[in-house]
């Protein structure tokens, strides 16, 4: 299993419940959250043959900001 962490821009939960559900349409294996609590609006994903690359063209496509968290 391998988890990824991003930075993101998603302030609202109904963004957040988008972004969710588009993702898992496409990864339906994914295991996925976010912390709006964070300064960082962290997106979590745990998956097995994660590709990071994956997650961040998809977020970037709904017009958000989505970088791998250092």
């Amino acid at each position: 299993m391998v988890v990824e962490v991003f930075k993101t821009n998603v302030q609202k939960e109904s963004d957040k419940n988008y972004i969710i559900a588009v993702i898992q349409t496409q990864f339906p294996d994914y295991k996925i959250n976010f912390d709006l609590e964070d300064c960082d609006k962290i997106l979590r994903v745990e998956g097995i043959e994660l590709e990071p690359k994956n997650i961040i063209d998809y977020v970037n496509c709904l017009g958000y900001i989505c970088v791998p968290l250092e």
